[in-house]
């Protein structure tokens, strides 16, 4: 389950839902047509993923979170975010950000050495923005296309361009680089630490209609939202539409 996940529950689910329930029909059906054709093969992959996340993850996340204090979990999810650092700078270069690559290189550094190891994110502190950018994001930059949504097992929705860079953030992640026995249970790890931080998110699928389609549409507009760094083009349509609505309000 890789970082991408957490700000797609946090910050998109709501969007999704209000977005879902507005939109026409039609479109809606055009639109999941053409974003999702492997549809059939995504869903039983979501559901194997909740079958594995039932039985085995999701208790395990809830020790995790009932057992180990808060503290504790901060400094474990800010050397994570560490170990992905130098990766994220590379990519920040390759997207034409020089300055955000430096800056990441530089919160690696503080974090590194006076964070001990990145325990404690003294950068966020001292007012240094983390700007973490993955391959997928640079090939989009680039102009590669999306490609289809799909569902991978255990690390979930991706699109086909960001399920290709998945091999790539690999070996630019400092844990790949550790002896085997280590990274392998710091890979594991990783991964309860971050079901633990979206466990608050689960009463908000369970209240879904659809939460396989939920899910599918939160993680389409979080991924456009990563790609444009929080700025994505407007929707021509709304945009007319919002002009079509100033008209005749100037005119009355």
């Amino acid at each position: 389950m890789r970082q991408s996940l957490l700000p797609l529950i946090a910050c998109s689910l709501g969007l999704a839902l209000a977005g879902c329930a507005a939109s026409d029909t039609r479109d809606t059906e055009e639109s999941e047509a053409a974003n999702d054709p492997f549809e059939s093969f995504n869903r039983k992959m979501y559901a194997l993923n909740m079958s594995v996340d039932k039985v085995a993850l999701k208790p395990i996340a809830k020790g995790y979170k009932r057992f180990v204090p808060s503290p504790m979990r901060r400094g474990f999810a800010n050397i994570f975010t560490n170990f992905r650092a130098p990766g994220s700078a590379v990519n920040n270069f390759l997207q034409g950000k020089p300055k955000r690559g430096f800056n990441e290189l530089g919160r690696f550094l503080f974090n590194s050495t006076l964070g001990i190891g990145g325990i404690f994110d003294v950068a966020t502190a001292g007012g240094m923005e983390r700007y973490e950018e993955n391959f997928s994001q640079t090939l989009a930059v680039w102009g590669l296309p999306e490609g289809p949504y799909l569902v991978l097992p255990v690390l979930g929705p991706h699109s086909l361009l960001d399920a290709a860079g998945v091999p790539l953030d690999y070996y630019a992640d400092l844990n790949t680089h550790l002896t085997a026995g280590v990274k392998d249970r710091l890979y594991l790890f990783r991964l309860v630490d971050a079901r633990a931080r979206l466990l608050a998110a689960d009463t908000l699928l369970d209240s879904s209609n659809d939460p396989y389609v939920t899910l599918r549409e939160a993680y389409l507009q979080n991924r456009e939202f990563a790609v444009y760094d929080g700025e994505p083009p407007e929707d021509p349509d709304f945009l007319e539409e919002e002009l079509f609505e100033d008209f005749f309000e100037d005119d009355d």
